[in-house]
């Protein structure tokens, strides 16, 4: 994927500055293009680009050359060499001494490390640009913030209007991209996908027998972004219904490769250990790891977002694929925004469907935020009846309640529920 030469600061920048203060070493794991090698590089005095057939050749012959020069040293592509993760623990065990190396890897390598690296390697996760990273409008709602409970004024307006967001939603958030001819980026996602498909399942030793079928697979996957829905009926939607569909271990390997090369990012179920809420689904949402794969996948245009069309989604919750990406693309930002604030996102629903919650973030003290989106610039009592439902449950645990929507303006209701503009929600 094309790579833009003006570097666009990310929110990871301060996560990773942060902990190379302290951390000997760091892995900054995500998809291919999101960027981790030209954050990485602007942190490195040495580099090392394993995906560069000379440097690999050189470096197989004398794998301790990967621990020589100025530090820190930038490792790129790292499992394509697994053994340098190992170098790297060993080094560190020797010498604890803070921003020593640089590790960035797009896939899990096909032979793991003998060792996990705990305790040594601190491993970060980097995803494509969140809307707050776009320089669309400056964010005026902070989740850490949000976080801390004490529930501040909630202020802020923004242009941004439902076109807007749906523009952004197809353009995508891999840096190299942006700006890109509407044409281009398609094109680029196509060959993004492509890739995946003929490169990326061979390079895991997991070569592709019926390639229509993943394709199949993938863009019924796609229609059933931010749902739960089953495995099951998401090989009936590849198949349409049909008895000509791929086999459940067939499936099981194709979610396998996708989560490891981190084409599909699912959102697993929040766990509270609380006696309120025990009887809860555990299977986790699905999403890609830019809602603008799954856009293209499902061929769909801003024309046909707007128009309210939902080729094929399985998705039960909206009637539209629009709402489906909308919340596909908070719940990214979200993930995104979460990280300064060492917190984590999760879904919530209970077992029989009657309470469902779009987002949990969990911050480290267990105190949560519930997020629900809403493809629309308004929002009324029944938008916000489960965020209600659950602060009825968990009293003080929860730290605040957000509406996400594509208004204009953020503000607070008088049942203490805050709605903010897509735009205006930042770390």
């Amino acid at each position: 994927m094309p790579q833009n030469f003006a570097y666009l600061p990310r929110i990871v920048d301060g996560v990773l500055d942060q902990l190379l203060d302290g951390a000997p070493a760091i892995a900054l794991r995500g998809a291919r293009g999101v960027g981790k090698t030209a954050t990485a590089s602007r942190r490195a005095a040495t580099t090392y680009n394993l995906d560069d057939e000379q440097t690999r050749a050189v470096v197989a012959a004398d794998p301790r050359r990967l621990l020589s020069g100025p530090k820190p040293i930038l490792i790129d592509e790292w499992q394509l060499m697994p053994q340098s993760w190992d170098l790297v623990r060993r080094a560190v065990d020797r010498d604890r001494t803070a921003a020593q190396f640089l590790l960035t890897g797009s896939a899990s390598p096909t032979t793991p490390p003998a060792h996990s690296g705990a305790g040594r390697i601190v491993s970060v996760v980097m995803r494509p640009m969140a809307l707050a990273e776009r320089g669309l409008t400056d964010p005026t709602v902070s989740l850490a913030e949000l976080l801390t409970g004490r529930r501040g004024s909630i202020e802020g307006a923004t242009h941004l209007s439902a076109e807007i967001y749906a523009h952004e939603i197809l353009a995508s958030g891999f840096p190299g991209l942006r700006g890109l001819p509407v044409p281009i980026v398609r094109a680029q996602l196509e060959s993004y996908i492509e890739h995946a498909i003929d490169r990326d399942f061979t390079d895991q030793g997991r070569p592709i027998r019926n390639r229509a079928s993943l394709m199949r697979w993938l863009r019924a996957y796609s229609g059933a972004v931010s749902s739960t829905a089953s495995y099951e009926k998401i090989r009936d939607a590849a198949s349409g219904g049909t008895s000509e569909k791929p086999a459940k271990t067939t499936v099981l390997n194709y979610i396998d490769v996708l989560e490891s090369i981190w084409l599909i990012d699912p959102v697993p179920a929040w766990k509270p250990e609380l006696n309120e809420l025990r009887r809860l689904a555990l299977s986790p949402k699905h999403q890609l790891v830019d809602p603008a794969l799954a856009a293209r996948l499902r061929r769909v245009s801003v024309a046909t977002l707007l128009d309210g069309q939902a080729p094929g989604a399985l998705n039960q919750r909206y009637s539209t694929l629009f709402g489906a990406l909308f919340e596909a693309q908070v719940t990214h930002d979200v993930r995104v925004y979460s990280q300064p604030a060492d917190a984590s996102a999760f879904h919530f629903r209970d077992r029989d469907g009657g309470h469902e919650i779009d987002l949990i973030v969990e911050g480290p003290d267990q105190g949560v935020v519930a997020i629900e989106t809403k493809l629309a610039a308004t929002v009324n009592d029944g938008d916000v009846r489960h965020l209600v439902w659950l602060r009825d449950r968990i009293g003080d645990q929860l730290r605040d309640a957000v509406v996400v929507t594509t208004g204009r303006e953020a503000y607070r209701r008088r049942d203490g529920v805050a709605v903010v503009p897509a735009a205006l929600l930042g770390p």
